[in-house]
């Protein structure tokens, strides 16, 4: 008779946890490459040293390929950019860009077809996934890799397709297929309980 499994003690994070949230995201490119001609990344937080809110990046053709900011917390919005979204993409370090007051609303379901409206005024600004892969479960510690302060813990959700909208009017481009850590992937993705750490 074999012995039963083991089952491994319950591990805590040792990290201070910095935000927790989702970050979908939409890359597209017209060509199977990384010269994404719009990138977009959203947040809706749930809590960070800021408070809650929610905050659309984007830039695309459709903003005349500068960036954009949309946010319901402007605090929030900049705590993002002095560190987290900055960190990502470093453009967005420059607290220059003005930040456009809107509102914010998902629909759909993850698994098959989602998509975040956000209202600016008299613009819609509409990201949309849908073709979804199985989902996968990211964690990274402080550290890795090399060079990012941060830690990461996320459900992905990547999308095979994804469209950008402005009032109606679609980025060019499309998302397109990537592995990463050897599991089906894509240059789209939603990204749920996504939670960042710093060391202690």
């Amino acid at each position: 008779m074999s012995a039963p499994m083991s089952i491994p003690p319950l591990l805590v994070d040792p990290n201070q946890i910095l935000m927790t949230g989702e970050n979908p995201f939409v890359r597209l490119a017209p060509q199977d490459n990384d010269d994404y001609t719009t990138s977009v990344s959203f947040w809706r937080m749930t809590f960070c040293p800021a408070g809650p809110g929610h905050a659309l990046f984007a830039k695309s053709e459709l903003t005349d390929n500068k960036w954009r900011i949309y946010s319901d917390n402007p605090a929030m919005t900049r705590w993002l950019q002095q560190t987290i979204q900055g960190m990502l993409t470093p453009a967005l370090k420059d607290e220059s860009t003005p930040i456009i007051a809107a509102t914010f609303q998902k629909t759909g379901d993850p698994l098959k077809s989602y998509q975040e409206t956000t209202t600016a005024g008299s613009d819609k600004i509409v990201c949309s996934w849908s073709n979804m892969r199985d989902p996968m479960m990211l964690h990274t510690q402080p550290g890795t890799p090399a060079g990012r302060p941060y830690g990461l813990c996320t459900v992905f959700v990547p999308a095979l397709d994804a469209s950008f909208s402005i009032n109606g009017k679609k980025a060019t481009g499309k998302a397109w297929p990537r592995l990463r850590e050897g599991r089906p992937f894509s240059t789209s993705a939603l990204a749920f309980s996504e939670s960042w750490t710093q060391a202690r």
